[in-house]
């Protein structure tokens, strides 16, 4: 099951395991089953500390990992390949007793919780945002023993991913409820169940010289460039790594052929943390204003930061369609990234709604996977390149509509449908399908901007000169955020580095 290169990597992690562990297996007849036990045996066969007992489990094909004599509650339902193998391997090792690399703080808010938890997650060996949730849960598995959690790969178990009408990956139950989707960081999960910290940890702390908000390419950048000037410096982000966290593949990063947004994201935390950057994650601003001599930073909490600078890198999100029907289906058969859900709609027919790029790639990928692709597109033509349209045309079950205005996602407890007015002939039309990829680009991430004195545009974009400075003195911006004229990591991270300048010249001017 595994090659040559992979089992040789194998071995020299599975070197590390520091004690025995027990590899709990309940198994049946089945394709899946099988592929199973030739992971698990291949598995055994590599380590001696590895031993295997057959038993009954709540799923079959599943398997447990365990010390000897003693459950953590780690499962992994149907077989941990794809992106999940590294999930697989980090959970032998840490069960092995080798300390899972989070910081001390939070490896006390998890030993220090004292409800019972059992968590599932529902994945696809495709999805890149996946094993951050399940290596998150896990890692909670181990350190405490009230909680636990299984894997379960969709594929496996369609039926039961069906019955809960699950249509995005990852999905994550808690004690038998929705407890959230998509991707999730262990900082966020133990916000969520109220072991984060709190307003009054981030209100005591000292005015920063640089305080940035936003900790994608472009606040990674300012922060690094500005701590490299021995000043103060903070990050105050809603999850680090910003947009590329949801970026399959990178192959325009200069300098490196291809990477994948989860490992640049984790590459760029790595490099701020070399230096004295106070990160304050998973925080949302609400307000920004300058007063006196500093810039007062107000987050949902409470809490107020002040600084004599401040950096706004806070990116762009998925544009909605912001039609009746979307919001109210998102993850019951809205999505907005094909690579991880595409799996789920297996054999059945989706729209996917946006001609550019993004859109015309989308449908190409989900025609090799589902019955058939309606691709609905505003303009009269498609905007996507001319390679891309080629491709698209050559697949028999994809069907491009043009100046087509969506007006409705419909649907009863998951989607059933998509209605559209032909801008042309301005008739309705109604399309039977049990999906809608949304692929129509970018909007500023801006809102909290609204009732402030800094500029923006008519597109919400911050209006900034060639120092990365806006029309409030003090305040700087930086990335996907701003009126740049284009939106790309190379260009954020450059922008980042200007604003940063741009602040510490401003600093030691006044």
């Amino acid at each position: 099951m595994l090659d040559a290169e992979i089992k040789q990597q194998l071995e020299q992690y599975l070197g590390l395991l520091e004690n025995d562990i027990l590899l709990k297996v309940s198994s049946g007849s089945d394709k899946v089953s099988r592929e199973m036990l030739e992971l698990i045996d291949e598995l055994a066969t590599i380590s001696t500390k590895i031993k295997i007992e057959h038993t009954q489990l709540e799923r079959t094909p599943s398997f447990s990992v365990n010390r000897i004599g003693e459950d953590t509650g780690i499962t992994f339902a149907g077989v941990p390949l794809g992106h999940e193998f590294t999930s697989l391997v980090l959970a032998l090792l840490q069960v092995s007793g080798r300390t899972p690399k989070v910081e001390q703080k939070v490896i006390d808010q998890i030993k220090a919780i004292e409800d019972e938890y059992h968590f599932e997650t529902y994945v696809s060996l495709s999805c890149e945002k996946c094993p951050v949730v399940v290596q998150a849960l896990n890692i909670m598995s181990v350190l405490n023993p009230n909680i636990s959690h299984t894997m379960i790969e969709g594929g496996a178990f369609k039926d039961e991913v069906d019955s809960k009408n699950i249509m995005g990956v990852p999905t994550i139950f808690l004690n038998g409820e929705s407890f959230g989707n998509g991707r999730m960081e262990l900082e966020e999960i133990l916000a969520k169940l109220g072991s984060g910290p709190d307003a009054s940890e981030l209100e005591n702390k000292d005015p920063f010289d640089v305080l940035v908000i936003g900790g994608g390419p472009a606040g990674a950048s300012a922060a690094i460039y500005a701590a490299r000037k021995g000043i103060r410096t903070g990050i105050v982000a809603e999850r680090f790594g910003g947009q590329i966290l949801d970026t399959a593949a990178i192959e325009n990063f200069i300098s490196v052929k291809h990477t994948e947004g989860t490992k640049l994201a984790a590459s760029l935390e790595e490099h701020v943390k070399e230096y004295d950057v106070d990160i304050m994650n998973l925080q949302t601003v609400k307000n920004i204003e300058k007063k006196d001599n500093f810039v007062e930073v107000e987050l949902e909490n409470g809490a107020v930061l002040k600084s004599k600078t401040a950096i706004l890198s806070t990116g762009a999100k998925w544009r909605n369609i912001g039609v009746p029907g979307e919001k109210e289906y998102e993850t019951k058969g809205v999505a907005y990234c094909p690579h991880c859900d595409g799996p789920l709609f297996e054999g059945k027919h989706v729209a996917v709604v946006g001609g550019g790029n993004s859109g015309i790639e989308a449908a190409i990928d989900l025609a090799g996977i589902v019955k058939h692709v309606t691709v609905l597109e505003f303009l009269p033509e498609l905007k996507a390149d001319s390679v891309l349209q080629d491709r698209l045309y050559s697949l028999p079950n994809v069907t491009v509509i043009k100046n087509a205005a969506t007006k409705e996602i419909t649907g009863d407890e998951t989607v059933n449908g998509i209605s559209y007015v032909d801008r042309e002939t301005e008739e309705e039309h109604h399309i039977e399908l049990e999906g809608v990829f949304v692929q129509i680009g970018l909007v500023p991430s801006t809102g909290f901007l609204k009732d402030s004195e800094v500029e923006l545009n008519k597109f919400g974009q911050i209006v900034v000169d060639k120092t990365g400075a806006t029309n409030v003195p003090g305040i700087f911006a930086a990335g996907d955020c701003t009126d740049s004229a284009y939106k790309q990591i190379i260009i954020s991270m450059g922008s980042g580095a200007t604003a940063a300048l741009g602040a510490f010249d401003y600093m030691i001017r006044n």
